[in-house]
């Protein structure tokens, strides 16, 4: 609670300190270093604060005095890392509830849902906000309002353990009240009452847009219903916990599920048009570092995820792995061992996919034994560097605050083939082989699950279109910025052309509600739960 009062108190403008910042921004828009001008300007003897120069900045421009000016918006951001992949992340907790799952690694605190602890960044946020969706949207849209970052497009992320667990009712409110907080002028808090479909309807054209949707589940969750029931909340991510790719390993830490499971629910997943996100852990109980370089292969071997969070085991005080630990019978890795485990692995991960973590934002005083480092991803890149190598992934190729020449981009299609598909990867690379924007491409073959959802059938599926660069406005452009050049719309023309030339006559896509514009302005349709179009 003090982390946030002391941000409310750096946050407070008072007329002279509201003149300060004035002064330290003037000198910034003249060419003086940002920290400098910070430090030259104090207020209670203490350098000023960036968010004190965006409220500034923000105040001269409405009021017309100055013109908006994105170069100087962007040296004042705070965190710009945040918005560089192109979006703005909000990330919220459903309330604690029980999970089907046992994993003997999971902690299980009561005022938390289960995984989860109440002093992890994104869980204290939660938890100060007592599980409430729309005080969780709001005040995270106003933090990251105060300190510079864009807003109007936004991806949900909501965690909490197995989203399909919860009873749908909740689900269903829980998403809604998400976005009456992305819909309306904070801090309006009114309940709607038009249900799910007039609230989406109102955020197509919302000042802060959803342009995705995750959700959790385990993979013995996953089923054609659960898809369905999926895209009526608007998700278009869905995020599993692999774990392992060894059935004794999840059978040892009591995962309840076979890789045979994950092999269909991914394939199940991928058949619906979501973006799929797999956890894998390795440390866990039964396994070593050389059986986990051998079980990372695996995620390659038809499951092929859109995107990984490599999550190592940490042992916990409170789950049931310590007591295994107690009686000599487990031992977590080293830091060394695991920054040689990973540094070894992960230049075998494919260019379609992206790594989104490397290490749980776990406080290393939970930690009992093994690793307590949560910069786990810095070190692993200094062990690549140090080695002469590198990984290919998305995130180390995303062109994020590089300028762009569009005319110098060169249209490259990976093709691979994961259990019962084609999937193309397009992206447009730079000349230094950075990615300034993709699209995924989904070709169902004979062999792929039915879904049983009328605008799948016969389609070849967009399941994802993406620009990458510090995330603009929508309808703003900036020189020498990926978004809004273009990209999009060739990407989307060249999959045309090649799910055209594959003998398919219908595109579905499946579109997050605040991109639906987007696709209906570009020949698309809306169908039952996916926008959809012929192929010329």
């Amino acid at each position: 609670m003090t982390k946030k009062t002391n941000w409310s108190e750096l946050r407070s403008l008072p007329p002279e300190k509201m003149s300060q910042a004035r002064r330290a921004l003037e000198e910034v828009r003249a060419g003086k270093p940002v920290e400098e001008a910070l430090r030259d300007h104090l207020w209670n003897d203490s350098p000023l604060h960036k968010s004190a120069l965006v409220a500034v900045y923000r105040e001269l421009v409405e009021s017309g005095e100055w013109d908006a000016d994105e170069a100087l918006l962007t040296a004042i951001r705070l965190k710009p890392v945040r918005t560089l992949s192109g979006v703005t992340t909000v990330t919220v907790l459903t309330k604690p509830y029980p999970c089907p799952g046992k994993c003997i690694f999971c902690p299980d605190d009561i005022r938390m849902p289960k995984s989860y602890l109440p002093d992890e960044p994104g869980a204290m946020r939660a938890v100060e906000n007592n599980f409430d969706p729309y005080a969780q949207v709001a005040s995270r849209i106003e933090a990251l309002e105060s300190v510079g970052h864009p807003t109007d497009k936004i991806e949900l992320l909501i965690l909490g353990g197995t989203f399909s667990s919860y009873r749908r009712d909740y689900q269903a409110w829980f998403v809604q009240r998400c976005f009456e907080a992305m819909n309306t002028p904070l801090p309006f808090r009114e309940e709607g009452t038009g249900g799910l479909g007039a609230t989406y309807l109102l955020n197509e054209s919302a000042a802060h847009r959803n342009v995705g949707l995750s959700v959790e589940t385990r993979p013995n969750e996953v089923t054609p219903d659960e898809l369905a029931w999926f895209r009526s909340l608007g998700v278009t991510k869905v995020q599993v916990g692999a774990q392992s790719m060894d059935d004794q390993i999840l059978a040892l830490n009591q995962r309840g599920h076979t890789v045979a499971d994950l092999h269909h629910a991914v394939a199940l997943l991928r058949a619906g048009g979501f973006k799929i996100v797999l956890h894998w852990m390795p440390n866990l109980l039964g396994a070593t570092p050389d059986s986990d370089r051998a079980d990372f292969v695996r995620l390659w071997e038809g499951l092929c995820p859109d995107e990984i969070k490599i999550y190592p085991t940490q042992l916990l005080e409170n789950a049931p792995l310590y007591e295994v630990w107690k009686r000599g019978e487990y031992h977590p890795y080293s830091t060394e061992e695991l920054i040689h485990l990973i540094a070894d692995v992960k230049p075998t991960i494919p260019r379609y996919c992206r790594v989104n973590r490397i290490i749980r934002d776990i406080p290393s005083t939970h930690v009992v034994e093994g690793n307590k480092r949560t910069s786990l991803r810095q070190d692993v890149q200094a062990e690549l560097k140090r080695r002469g190598t590198r990984c290919d992934c998305i995130r180390c190729r995303e062109v994020r605050g590089e300028k762009v020449e569009t005319d110098s981009l060169r249209l490259d299609d990976l093709v691979y083939h994961p259990d019962g598909a084609e999937e193309h990867f397009l992206s447009f690379v730079t000349p230094g082989d950075r990615i300034a924007g993709f699209l995924r491409l989904s070709l169902p073959g004979v062999d792929s699950p039915s879904t049983g959802l009328k605008d799948l059938q016969e389609a070849a599926i967009i399941r994802e279109v993406h620009v990458y660069g510090q995330a603009l406005g929508v309808g703003k452009e900036q020189n020498g910025a990926a978004q809004h050049a273009g990209l999009g719309t060739r990407l989307l023309t060249e999959a045309n052309r090649i799910a055209s030339e594959k003998g398919y006559r219908r595109m579905a896509v499946i579109a997050a509600v605040g991109t639906r514009q987007y696709y209906l302005e570009r020949g698309f349709e809306r169908g039952e739960l996916y926008l959809t179009k012929n192929i010329a």
